[in-house]
């Protein structure tokens, strides 16, 4: 086990090699954890059940080189063992792996890991200075801490779909698991942070978040709407409530979503749909008079935009400035030439699969895709064991 990130030569972004994390995850929670930091470099090895591994390589069709789809999106930069923890002798492989592991994320169902004995203080008993991650659906305490969920309960419950959609429709959830990949993403950030501090202290640490706190924090801004205002902030649709003109606008062909998120902006805009005059009107002139009047100028704003198709507003307003940009299918993303240009599209090694990269880049260099998810089971746990039964032999 290393206590120290190192970096890989060649400038190579790998902040986190040297580090190894064990994953108890399935479904996209934790799993998108552990791939997070496998693309930064650290070796993570996720534990399975022998018998049907992670429920989400079943999650399709679609299927692709024999797995779902998700879970290849989710699973790179592993190694997969498995273990059946009901079996004593793979309990105690387990607690071997983790007793030399810098690393837990574990998403597994309330209470499991208590019942087996591998829960963050049984294993700092015996790892004192590993940080373990703790990925449940409604948090640790509370009424609700035995509860399972998934993302779209979650979205549900936090109150996400009642701000999610039109008004006067039905509820619908955010189509990306954003609760899901938001709290893989809050379990990063509680490691890293507690890295830093173990680099300190030489101390351990457990980290905790759920599904739920993520969904509350992605509601930051409409609960303080919410608070303010004295009332429900209601569906807007591609709208955002405290700003207009702020949407999606139809086009001759397809939408446009322009944002003139200030009173210069809505200058431009004006004069760029042939209304200069709409600055000076009292329902228009700032933010909150055209907030207060957001139909009337919506409708007068659609009524022009149609006239003409996306591409010609999009590079009319472009030239003053104004944000917009088109609602794209997935297959334009993909083909657009600043997704080129960013290679945020990556090949695995064999070059058979593509996947979306890690969005960041270090001094200029993304993390590459150094393996594709891995089959059930591919890695041999005894092999993995075996140097550190060899140490302990040794002292």
């Amino acid at each position: 086990m290393s206590t120290e990130p190192e970096k890989t030569k060649g400038g190579a972004a790998a902040p986190l090699t040297g580090l190894t994390v064990i994953e108890l995850g399935h479904s996209v929670a934790a799993p998108f954890a552990a791939q997070i930091l496998g693309d930064l470099g650290a070796r993570v090895i996720k534990v399975e059940n022998p018998a049907f591994g992670d429920d989400a390589r079943r999650w399709g069709p679609p299927f692709w080189e024999g797995e779902a789809a998700t879970f290849q999106a989710l699973n790179r930069n592993k190694l997969s063992v498995t273990l059946d923890i009901k079996d004593a002798g793979d309990l105690e492989k387990l607690r071997a792996l983790m007793a030399g592991a810098d690393i837990i994320v574990q998403n597994m169902r309330p209470g499991l890991v208590k019942r087996y004995g591998i829960d963050a203080e049984a294993i700092h008993a015996i790892n004192p200075v590993v940080i373990y991650c703790n990925l449940g659906a409604f948090g640790e305490i509370g009424p609700l801490a035995t509860t399972t969920g998934y993302d779209p309960l979650v979205q549900a419950f936090t109150g996400i779909m009642s701000v999610t959609g039109e008004a006067g429709r039905p509820p619908v959830r955010v189509g990306p698991s954003i609760v899901d990949q938001g709290s893989g993403m809050w379990c990063v950030i509680g490691i890293l942070s507690a890295l830093l501090r173990r680099r300190e202290t030489g101390e351990g640490c457990v980290v905790d978040t759920s599904l739920f706190e993520t969904g509350m924090s992605w509601m930051t801004v409409p609960v303080a709407n919410a608070l303010a205002a004295g009332r429900e902030p209601g569906k807007s649709g591609s709208e955002t409530p405290m700003l207009a003109p702020y949407r999606a606008f139809m086009s001759k062909d397809r939408h446009v979503v322009i944002a003139a998120g200030n009173d210069n902006l809505f200058v431009r805009l004006s004069q760029v749909l042939g209304k200069p005059d709409w600055p000076q009107d009292p329902r228009f002139t700032t933010n909150a008079d055209r907030v207060n009047n957001r139909v009337a100028l919506n409708e007068a704003i659609e009524a022009i935009t149609v006239t003409q198709e996306a591409s010609y507003w999009v590079a009319a307003l472009d030239k003053v400035g104004v944000p917009c940009a088109p609602v794209q299918s997935v297959s334009e993303v993909l083909a657009h030439p600043q997704t080129e240009a960013l290679e945020i599209m990556q090949r695995t090694p064999d070059e058979r699969l593509n996947l979306v990269g890690l969005p960041l880049r270090f001094n200029g260099s993304r993390p590459r895709i150094a393996s594709r998810a891995p089959s059930l089971g591919s890695t041999d746990i005894d092999a993995l064991l075996a140097p550190r039964a060899q140490a302990s032999a040794a002292e």
